[in-house]
């Protein structure tokens, strides 16, 4: 009797499974960040710049004022504000990257919570401020409650579920053109050491010489 080899290897055979086939593309396609997200990073962004720029005007007559402060208060506040300037701008980058917004809404509550300690301590001792203490407070909030606002939208709900961007990973050029970078590298070698061969070298002056100057009157 013979046995046919194809017979025996689907009898003991396990049966078959039926898989989805998946649509090529779909791991590194990335559709782009919707316009919320867009003016989310750069409202955060915008914040830490104006931060940045009251800092350095404001650091320059509190430092040279007469009314200095400690050397410890003055390390601990630009410390705080170091840290506040990063986050400001990294929640705004996290949220348009499509990372997270925990770090966005969580640096707004505390700025609306800090504009409001400001606020009672504006009523409470009397400053002197540009605008009127309404106008002041409302374009202080402004700013949290926009970022607020802009993070909590459908579009970026949407663009945050899916999760982060996928970097798409590119060939170092300097490794795919070896021989062109190792040639440009021994062109400017041979310039820059041509140059310090061949270049004028002024005479120095010996330990009794003087340099003299001559100056001619018009």
């Amino acid at each position: 009797m013979a046995i046919d080899v194809h017979g025996m290897r689907g009898a003991f055979a396990g049966p078959r499974l039926a898989l989805p086939l998946r649509p090529l593309g779909t791991g590194t396609a990335r559709r782009r960040p919707p316009v919320t997200a867009l003016l989310t990073g750069a409202l955060a962004v915008v914040e830490a710049v104006a931060l940045l720029a009251v800092a350095l005007h404001g650091l320059d007559g509190l430092l040279g004022g007469p009314s200095r402060p400690a050397g410890p208060v003055v390390a601990v506040g630009l410390l705080l504000l170091a840290a506040w300037i990063v986050l400001a701008a990294g929640s705004g980058a996290a949220v348009v990257d499509g990372s997270g917004r925990r770090m966005l809404v969580g640096v707004a509550v505390g700025e609306l919570a800090l504009v409001a300690l400001l606020g009672v301590a504006a009523l409470l001792v009397p400053v002197a401020l540009p605008l009127a203490l309404p106008g002041a407070l409302l374009l202080a909030v402004s700013v949290p409650v926009g970022k607020l606002l802009l993070a909590g939208s459908p579009s970026v709900a949407a663009w945050l579920a899916a999760g982060p961007r996928v970097v798409e990973r590119r060939p170092d050029p300097a490794v795919a053109h070896r021989g062109l970078a190792t040639a440009t590298l021994a062109v400017i070698g041979l310039a820059l050491g041509a140059l310090a061969l061949v270049g004028p070298v002024d005479d120095p002056l010996g330990p009794g010489d003087i340099a003299s100057t001559t100056v001619t009157a018009h």
